[in-house]
């Protein structure tokens, strides 16, 4: 039976903790900071936690 490969987009942005919750960053961090102010800059340093109900969504890519 051939397996289902793994996401690599996916992969790169998620993190599973060992509870089995999904950890992952806020959007718009990356580049182009120079423009946001520093509160939202710093607000999006912090992780978050992903919903159960995008876990359900994402969880047979990943």
């Amino acid at each position: 039976m051939p397996k289902m490969k793994t996401h690599k987009g996916t992969k790169k942005v998620l993190n599973v903790r060992n509870s089995g919750s999904i950890k992952i960053g806020h959007p718009g961090s990356r580049h182009n900071t120079g423009k946001k102010n520093a509160t939202a800059n710093r607000g999006k340093r912090n992780q978050s936690t992903l919903s159960k109900s995008d876990l359900k969504r994402i969880k047979d890519n990943f």
